[in-house]
């Protein structure tokens, strides 16, 4: 029999428990995985090159579901072929038994790809449409770094393909000449609610994806040597300096060999009762059809002989040292230095002594420092630009990550909220990023409220109030207040395994710490210990608080001050400082409110003690001003007004 009957057999094989799988769910997506079925088996039988036993391999060709609702297809064939699935102290083959556990809560075959919950056939976790295609960027300079000839494989909806960030990881593909990526456009007509635009259909994204430089495969996307000829025709270009990136764009019938799950109303929805056994039928009819019989061999081709290198190690440099080394002294004379820039310093010293670091920038470098690393001729091809596409920038990050990569991803904090899906889904993930977010708070000044970070913390702080399978927090939220703090915090980022978020700011502010304080996530810093009232604060607010100080100082008060430099914290730690103040808080911090004082507060009701919290923060939309004493001025939050709110504390 011909290849074509062979890969027919198969699809239907794979499509038939898909419909099982999500009939026995009550739940799923049957007929967008039919309309795969035929790309996958081509693609998971005879094409890409890994190991079922050991899906994780570092040189195996990787498959990238963007339009993660079609999970059920990947499912199947995994179950067909054994895929392994499970954590680290329970690896075995997946079978047809643990398909039909699709969706149960105590299962790994989860209703969406999340490599966090058993899976690892698939690097992240997808589902939020648009994001695959930026993952898949993201393998392939994982890959390019590692010296790995595997390719990358991205399955991407037609209505998804509406998504911006599409877009925006199309321009990152081409910028750095991603060609192990081998986007896939399942152009199979019909969305959720109704059949997809124009603009959306195969013939327009042929155009679309040409004159964004790409060749185009316009393939019959049940046609099983069209697809292994675009495969081919992919493989090929790989080699070839001069060919354009290749794409293919399968026209595809959702419900693909059951008529009666064709056409508009089946998205969603499993065929269940005499349904399934009517779909069953009719696909075994569409088989004969067809032709299919399995009596040609598919097998997976061999894995490449590659490993990728161990990762260089080399000693990390304190912050006076790693100035003396860069030649910035003059830089930190003056005694201030802004936490962007110490980041910038931190970043390039650490590419020094891990080489598996990688940085991403959103075209801001030369404002966040990230140009440091970007500069240094030893680091440069680790270095990323993004350009503006943040929401592109997170997910190839995430990518990175799951290439064995420790990205650092910077823009202003401000930016990275156009990225929130795309951070979440980096969590779900078990993705292990580090984001930096510069001009963080109305300190900024000048730019106003468009450039200002203010709803940030209260967004990163609710992720530290949840943990992972194991226990660690899904994110650790640091807000340093100098710079030796803001470069030994760097280093604490890199060493914790699992996502970070630092704010950093956009003016010079005194140096408050040395090489010998120690930072860790979790911790605090107790500044200035008294009885009377307990002031906490973290980046630019401590310096204000200790403008406070001084007042209240002269006012007879002595407060203790807390740089509350990471959330979560410890906060028996926090709750005995305040015992020991009267059980009296203030909480000071640049942004909207649910951050610091959300924090502590949620602490005190937890303990259930006898504490009075006061929270200042921005309580009304600010606008530019010359200078950072102009916005706290007029935000309420000057040291004049925490000395004026502590004091009215105290009833003085």
């Amino acid at each position: 029999m011909s290849y074509d009957s062979t890969v027919h057999a198969k699809a239907v094989d794979l499509a038939k428990l898909s419909y099982e799988m999500t009939a026995a769910a009550g739940s799923g997506h049957p007929t967008t995985a039919a309309s795969l079925t035929h790309l996958v088996a081509v693609l998971m039988y005879d094409h890409m090159r890994y190991e079922p036993a050991n899906p994780r391999h570092p040189a195996s060709d990787r498959l990238v579901l963007s339009e993660g609702h079609a999970v059920p297809i990947i499912y199947a064939a995994c179950a067909d072929l054994g895929v392994a699935i499970g954590f680290n102290g329970d690896i075995r083959p997946m079978t047809r038994d643990d398909a039909m556990t699709l969706r149960s809560i105590d299962s790994v075959v989860d209703g969406h790809p999340n490599p966090a919950e058993g899976f690892p056939f698939f690097d992240a976790a997808t589902g939020s449409l648009g994001q695959g295609i930026s993952i898949a960027a993201g393998l392939a300079a994982a890959a390019r770094l590692n010296g790995l000839s595997k390719r990358i494989f991205c399955i991407i909806g037609d209505g998804e393909s509406r998504e911006g960030q599409i877009w925006e990881a199309l321009d990152f593909i081409r910028d750095h000449n991603f060609k192990a990526v081998c986007p896939i456009f399942n152009c199979n007509v019909y969305a959720q609610s109704d059949v997809v635009s124009d603009q959306q259909s195969a013939a327009m994204m042929q155009k679309k994806l040409e004159a964004a430089g790409f060749a185009v495969c316009v393939v019959d996307g049940h046609n099983p040597t069209s697809i292994k000829q675009a495969l081919d025709r992919h493989a090929q270009t790989l080699g070839d300096d001069t060919a354009a990136p290749v794409v293919i764009v399968a026209n595809t019938l959702k419900g693909w060999g059951s008529a009666s799950q064709q056409g508009h109303g089946h998205h969603g929805k499993p065929a269940v009762g005499d349904d399934l056994a009517t779909v069953l039928a009719e696909l075994d009819a569409s088989g004969r059809q067809v032709g299919a019989a399995s009596d040609t061999l598919l097998s997976i081709p061999l894995m490449p002989d590659e490993t990728p290198p161990d990762a260089e190690g080399a000693e990390r440099w304190s912050f006076t040292e790693a100035i003396d080394r860069f030649g910035m002294q003059s830089s930190v004379e003056k005694g201030k230095m802004a936490t962007r820039r110490a980041y910038g310093v931190a970043l390039r010293a650490l590419g020094h002594a891990n080489s598996n670091v990688v940085a991403l920038d959103a075209d801001v470098k030369n404002s966040t420092f990230a140009d440091m690393f970007y500069q240094d001729e030893e680091l440069t091809d680790r270095f990323f630009e993004c350009h503006i596409a943040e929401q592109n920038m997170v997910s190839a990050a995430a990518g990175l990550s799951a290439g064995g990569k420790l990205p650092f991803v910077s823009t202003f904090a401000k930016f990275i909220t156009r990225a929130y899906d795309q951070v979440e889904m980096a969590v779900n993930s078990g993705a292990n990023i580090k984001l930096v977010g510069s001009h963080a708070g109305i300190t900024l000044a000048a730019d106003g409220p468009s450039q200002m970070s203010l709803p940030d913390v209260a967004w990163f702080r609710s992720f530290s109030t949840s943990t992972n399978r194991a226990g660690v927090p899904n994110f650790y939220l640091l807000q340093p207040s100098d710079a030796f703090a803001a470069y030994a915090l760097v280093m604490e980022m890199s060493m914790h395994v699992g996502p970070c978020y630092m704010r950093t700011i956009r003016a010079d502010v005194e140096f408050l710490y040395s090489d010998e304080h120690e930072f860790e996530l979790g911790g605090h810093e107790v500044l200035s210990e008294g009885r009377d009232l307990l002031i906490v604060a973290s980046g630019y607010m401590v310096h204000e608080a200790n403008k406070a100080l001084e007042q209240l100082d002269q006012a007879g008060v002595d407060a203790t001050l807390v740089d509350l430099y990471s959330i979560p914290f410890d906060s028996e730690a926090l709750l005995d400082l305040a015992n020991a103040n009267n059980g009296l808080v203030l909480t000071i911090e640049d942004n909207y409110g649910g951050g610091i004082g959300g924090a502590i507060a949620d602490a005190v009701c937890a303990d259930g003690g006898g504490f009075t919290v006061e929270q200042m923060f921005v309580k009304r939309t600010p606008k530019s001003g010359r200078t950072p004493d102009d916005v706290l001025t007029a935000a309420g939050l000057s040291a004049n007004h925490i000395a004026q709110t502590a004091t009215r504390m105290l009833d003085l």
